[in-house]
C-alpha cells in the first residue's frame, strides 16, 4: 500500500497465528439493489428500528474484530461475506452520499447478532435481514445488527442496509488521509488500511475477500470509476449511473469508487481489456500510461505467472496533497501521473497483495517488499538501474542506522506499517533469498506462492514453508537474520 512518494526507492521464525477465516468463495449473484433512496436527514445516537419475533437461541454474538493485532476492531467474526452489490449516490456539490448495501454472507457460527464496519458519521436508515426488519445499533465505528430470528450456522443470508451522510476521510496512524478523500472536482478514494469504513458497511478485515458490484450515479460532467469491468453507464435527467463488477475476490482495503471529471479510456492492452481514468489535468502527463502498461504486464507475467485478474487498468487523479498511490484491485489510483518505478511497483501488487493477501497487517512486507523487489526488476529490465546496484544503495546504511531496528516481518504497530525498511528490507529478503537457492528455485517459488494463494491469504510463515519446501533447504536462521532480528544482517 501507500508507495509513499517522499520514500526512496531470536533463534528460529516462530510468527503467531490469527483465528482462522475462510476465505471467500464465489459465485453469489444476488438480485441488483435498487438505486440509493432518498433518506430523510438524521442525526444524534441511533437505537434502530424494533424488529418483530424474540430471540429463541442462546446469545450468540458475533466476534467485534477479526483479531488483528495492530487493529483489534477491524473486521468482524461470525460470518463470511461472499458479495457486496453497492448502490451509491453521490453530488460532490453538496458532498452528500447516498447509499444502499447488499451484502451476501454465510454464517461461521449461530448468530443472534452481529457487527458491520461502519463510520458513526453516516446515519443509518434501516436494516434487514433476509428481507425482515432488523434492530440495529451504533457503537463507535460498528453498526451492530440484531436479526428478528438467530441465523443458523453454515445459513446463507442476506443484509441490506439504506445509509446516507457526507462521508470523509480518517487520518491513517502514519499521518496519512485514506477513505474518502474530497477533491475539488470529487474523490480520491484509497482505503488501506481501514478506509473502507467510511463509505460502506462491510466486515473490513482483509481475510474476508468477496465479490463486489458497484453502481455509481453521480451528475453529468463526473464520471465513476470503480473496480473491474464496466458493465453500463446509463444517462437520465442529468444524472449518469456507472455500473462496475469485480469478478474475483477481493480485500475491502482494494476497494475503490473514485469520482471526477475523469476521460474515461477503454482498449485492449496484450489482450486485456484496459480501461483508464485520468484527471484532464494530468491527461498530457499520462498520455502514454496505456502503452506503458503492456511490457510491465507482459515481464511480470513471464516472472510471476498469469496477470490474475479478468481486467487492468488505472485512475491518475489531480491529488498530489495525498501523497501516495495504491494498488486498489485491477486499477491501481495515482494522485498525479507515476513514473516508471511506481507504475511497476503498483501492477507488482496485482499478483503480490491483491491475488495473494497477507493474514494480518504485520506480514505486509508481504506487499510491499515483493512490490518493492518488483521495482527494483523492472529497472534493471529497461536499463535504468542494476538490479544489484539497487541492492547495494539498500543495503549500504551503517548497521547503527534506525532503519535496521525496523524488521520487516513485524515492524511494530500500525505506526510503522509502511516504514521505508517494510518495502526495502523486504525487497533485500527476496534478493538475498534469490542469491542462496538460485535464480530457477526462487522464480519457482513466487510463482508457486501466487498459484497456491491466489484470491486468498497467505502469512510469512508460509512463505517461509514455502521456500523450504522448494529449495530442499532450511532456512529459519536466514529468514530469522533478514525479517526478525532489528540489526543489519550479515552478508
Amino acid at each position: 500500500m501507500k508507495r509513499l512518494l517522499a520514500l526512496t526507492a531470536v533463534a528460529a521464525l516462530t510468527l503467531p497465528f490469527p483465528p482462522a477465516v475462510a476465505d471467500a468463495p464465489g459465485g453469489q449473484s444476488p438480485a441488483d439493489a435498487p438505486g440509493a433512496p432518498g433518506l430523510a436527514d438524521s442525526s444524534g445516537a441511533q437505537s434502530g428500528a424494533d424488529a418483530p419475533g424474540a430471540q429463541s437461541a442462546a446469545d450468540s454474538p458475533g466476534a467485534q474484530g477479526a483479531g488483528d493485532p495492530y487493529f483489534p476492531a477491524q473486521g468482524n467474526g461470525g460470518y463470511d461475506a461472499r458479495h457486496y452489490d453497492l448502490a451509491l449516490d453521490y453530488d460532490p456539490g453538496t458532498r452528500v452520499l447516498k447509499g444502499t448495501a447488499t451484502i451476501s454472507a454465510h454464517s461461521t457460527q449461530t448468530l443472534t447478532r452481529f457487527n458491520l464496519d461502519l463510520v458513526r458519521s453516516l446515519t443509518v436508515a434501516s436494516v434487514a435481514v433476509d428481507g425482515t426488519k432488523a434492530r440495529f445499533t451504533r457503537q463507535a465505528d460498528e453498526l451492530v445488527v440484531t436479526p428478528a430470528a438467530a441465523i443458523a450456522k453454515g445459513k446463507a443470508f442476506r443484509v441490506v442496509v439504506a445509509y446516507r451522510g457526507k462521508p470523509t476521510h480518517l487520518v491513517d496512524p502514519d499521518g496519512s488521509k485514506e477513505g474518502w478523500v474530497r477533491t475539488p472536482d470529487g474523490v480520491f478514494n484509497a482505503n488501506e488500511p481501514q478506509g473502507a469504513k467510511t463509505w460502506y458497511p462491510g466486515n473490513h478485515h482483509m481475510t474476508d475477500k468477496a465479490r463486489y458490484r458497484f453502481a455509481v450515479t453521480v451528475p453529468n460532467g463526473r464520471v465513476a470509476v470503480a473496480n473491474g469491468e464496466l458493465v453500463s453507464r446509463n444517462t437520465t435527467m442529468g444524472r449518469t449511473t456507472y455500473v462496475w463488477t469485480a469478478k474475483e475476490p477481493m480485500a475491502s482495503y482494494l476497494t475503490t469508487v473514485s469520482i471526477g471529471a475523469f476521460k474515461l479510456t477503454d482498449t485492449k492492452v496484450g489482450g486485456l481489456r484496459t480501461i483508464v481514468a485520468v484527471d484532464p489535468a494530468q491527461a498530457a502527463a499520462a498520455k502514454r500510461l496505456v502503452r506503458r502498461h503492456g511490457p510491465v504486464l507482459a515481464y511480470f507475467s513471464g516472472l510471476f505467472g498469469p496477470y490474475p485478474f479478468s481486467v487492468t487498468g488505472a485512475i491518475v487523479d489531480n491529488a498530489p496533497e495525498v501523497g501516495y498511490a495504491l494498488e486498489t484491485q485491477t486499477r491501481p489510483i495515482y494522485p498525479n501521473n507515476p513514473d516508471d518505478a511506481l507504475l511497476a511497483h503498483e501492477l507488482a501488487h496485482q499478483w503480490f497483495g491483491n491475488a495473494v493477501t497477507p493474514e494480518r497487517w504485520q506480514d505486509i512486507w508481504l506487499n510491499e517488499g515483493f512490490a518493492t523487489y518488483a521495482e527494483w526488476l523492472w529497472a534493471d529490465k529497461r536499463g535504468a538501474t542494476r538490479l544489484s546496484a539497487a541492492f547495494a544503495n539498500a543495503y549500504g546504511r551503517p548497521a547503527d542506522d534506525a532503519f535496521w531496528k525496523t524488521p520487516p516481518a513485524d515492524p511494530g504497530g500500525a505506526k510503522k506499517l509502511f516504514d521505508d525498511a517494510v518495502y526495502s528490507r523486504g525487497a533485500m529478503t527476496l534478493h538475498a533469498l534469490r542469491k542462496k537457492v538460485g535464480d530457477k528455485v526462487f522464480f519457482t517459488i513466487l510463482r508457486t506462492w501466487v498459484s497456491d494463494h491466489k484470491y486468498g491469504n497467505a502469512a510469512t510463515a508460509d512463505f517461509v514453508a514455502l521456500s523450504e519446501k522448494v529449495s530442499g533447504e532450511q532456512l529459519d536462521a536466514f529468514f530469522t537474520a533478514w525479517l526478525v532480528k532489528p540489526v543489519k544482517p550479515a552478508l
